[in-house]
């Protein structure tokens, strides 16, 4: 399987860094993992909503730009559907199964994503109804991907 984590925004922290670091050599023994890391649109603190959604328009562009045609498309939303870890693990096998081996997780920007690329969306995942740092969710998406693999593989996790 091929996965891409297509994220906005820059990551600055050493200590996201070496945590994604860390699970990207884990995962190389499940799948080819690449991180795609795209510019964020500068904005100021304080924006209308049309300024806002010309903001997540322009990042949405960019992450069009780097999915190929024969992607399987995850999006990260907040409204999106709540899996568990053996749920995720078992949407990451029927993936697998069924022949979709590229496969694209987006972590949109900081106002999330635009809704071209929601329409691009095949799945929309939601970690939880709280809202994480785009950064942070990188590391906590890509723990959850090696625990798929490992769950899938009937490996010891930690429950």
């Amino acid at each position: 399987m091929k996965i891409t984590i297509i994220s906005v925004g820059k990551l600055k922290e050493k200590y996201l860094k070496q945590g994604i670091q860390e699970y990207l050599k884990r995962l190389s023994s499940y799948a080819d993992v690449s991180i795609v890391e795209l510019s964020d649109e500068k904005a100021p603190e304080t924006m209308s909503d049309a300024e806002m959604e010309t903001v997540k328009r322009k990042e949405g562009e960019r992450i069009l730009g780097a999915i190929k045609q024969d992607t399987y498309v995850i999006t990260l939303e907040i409204e999106g559907k709540m899996l568990t870890s053996v749920g995720l693990a078992a949407k990451m096998d029927e993936l697998a199964t069924y022949g979709k081996s590229k496969v694209a997780f987006v972590i949109g920007g900081s106002l999330g994503i635009s809704d071209e690329v929601r329409k691009r969306s095949n799945f929309a995942l939601s970690f939880s109804k709280l809202t994480f740092p785009h950064q942070l969710m990188r590391l906590v998406l890509l723990e959850q991907v090696y625990r798929g693999f490992r769950i899938i593989r009937g490996e010891p996790y930690h429950k």
